[in-house]
């Protein structure tokens, strides 16, 4: 039994153009031809045309799935074993993309409730949706990150300016302590890193000494939060990053 091009085009969802090419770079020569010379398609041509199109499918350039197809020691068993083994994990990538986009777009609904006036008289010109972001990429898809979305969406102009005050207070009073000399595994230090860790569960998750103990190892190799440490006084963020193993191990 043969098949017309445009109705293997169909089964296919390609187009007549495409089975035209392939068949000019030999890459799916139909096996015969009508009296008025139009292509025909074997049943064997449909099966090497799904196997083409599951290697485009994974990207696979046309001249690799040439060689791959063309290829006599390749046995067809292996080879539908191969696509197989493929196709599941384009899929699970596909599906860890899925939920990403779901997060995202669920942060993005959620929001922080701030008017673009508002964000910056509070933030001055950083905007603070890039921690969301980067709180995204880091632990998107948790409970932490989740829970901290549901507790910002409620957040208005005062929360939001409430919050940068503790933190310029806490800034100013460690500041001072580094100022006095004060070992980072020293009891004032580690109070300073509770108080820390107890203004994260106030305001965004319940942070766990674990997660606190990682997340001052953050403050040290992301530039961006050293940058943001070190603001306050200099090798701030290193010695934040101490005081907290020291709390954490103090309270383990």
């Amino acid at each position: 039994m043969s098949h017309p091009v445009g109705q293997v085009a169909g089964f296919a969802g390609v187009t007549v153009r495409t089975l035209h090419h392939y068949d000019e770079i030999g890459l799916l020569v139909p096996s015969g031809r009508s009296h008025a010379g139009h292509r025909r398609y074997s049943d064997a041509d449909l099966d090497r045309l799904q196997q083409i199109l599951f290697y485009r499918e994974l990207g696979f350039p046309l001249d690799e799935v040439a060689a791959l197809l063309d290829d006599p020691r390749t046995d067809p068993r292996a080879q539908l074993r191969r696509q197989h083994d493929l196709l599941t994990a384009r899929i699970e990538k596909l599906r860890k993309m899925a939920t990403a986009v779901e997060h995202a777009m669920e942060a993005r609904t959620m929001g922080i409730n701030l008017t673009p006036e508002e964000k910056f008289e509070v933030f001055g010109g950083k905007d603070p949706e890039e921690h969301a972001e980067e709180a995204e990429s880091r632990w998107g898809g948790t409970g932490t990150y989740a829970e901290s979305q549901r507790r910002t969406a409620r957040y208005d102009k005062d929360d939001w300016q409430r919050m940068q005050a503790e933190v310029a207070s806490w800034g100013g009073r460690y500041d001072a302590l580094m100022a006095s000399g004060e070992p980072a595994t020293g009891k004032p230090a580690m109070d300073m890193a509770e108080e820390h860790r107890q203004h994260i569960t106030r305001w965004f998750y319940e942070c766990s000494y674990d997660i606190h103990r990682g997340l001052g190892e953050m403050y040290v190799s992301d530039e961006r939060f050293k940058e943001f440490y070190d603001s306050m006084r200099p090798g701030l963020a290193g010695h934040l990053r101490d005081a907290i193993t020291a709390n954490a191990a103090r309270h383990g």
